[in-house]
């Protein structure tokens, strides 16, 4: 068991730094998606290179911030029900839910998205559009994507059996959201850092 645990701090640290990561292609997005409207309302001009680059980090955000999402137990859920359970319980469902839906659906992804972006990536597969970009990058994200969820599925899978086994803290059960207090101090914090 100690060395599953380690597995899955070590599945859990790299999510942390490409969720962290992936953050800042949000502030790419924004200003790209900014910039190229201005510049096709002041001066008329555009070019669907921008456009496809905005939803190519769409894409990157959204595959890549999904295991990110899961690991800090953010994702969509039922807690209506589940959150007056015990915490065995709301364990037990969590497996459940990863080994019958979460991991089945995740390996049918990869099963039909590798192959769908090697042969984009082998035929070096260009945007239909004028001045368009090539579209292997924005398809090889969804097999990285779905495998960074698989790998935190199993890192999930393996803190919920841990807590059932008395190896883990129950807190592997709980949201890590920071309260609003918590985010007012963080942003304090950073604003004495400057």
């Amino acid at each position: 068991m100690s060395f599953l645990l380690s597995l899955s701090r070590w599945i859990d640290a790299i999510n942390e730094k490409i969720g962290l990561a992936v953050s800042w292609a949000l502030l790419g997005a924004v200003l790209i998606c900014s910039g190229n409207a201005l510049i096709r309302y002041i001066f008329n001009r555009s070019s669907n290179a921008w456009l496809e680059i905005q939803w190519y980090l769409f894409a990157l955000m959204f595959l890549l911030a999904a295991s990110y999402t899961l690991k800090r137990n953010e994702h969509v859920r039922i807690d209506v029900i589940a959150g007056r359970l015990s915490k065995r319980a709301q364990a037990w469902i969590d497996i459940l839910g990863t080994v019958f839906f979460l991991l089945p659906m995740v390996l049918i992804i990869l099963y039909y998205s590798i192959p769908y972006a090697l042969l984009s990536f082998q035929g070096q597969e260009l945007s239909s559009n004028s001045g368009g970009l090539l579209l292997w990058p924005a398809k090889m994200m969804i097999p990285v994507g779905f495998a960074m969820l698989a790998l935190q599925g199993l890192s999930e899978l393996i803190k919920r059996i841990g807590f059932l086994a008395g190896r883990v803290d129950a807190s592997v059960l709980e949201k890590q959201v920071a309260t609003p207090e918590e985010e007012i101090e963080a942003i304090k914090a950073a604003n004495q850092l400057k």
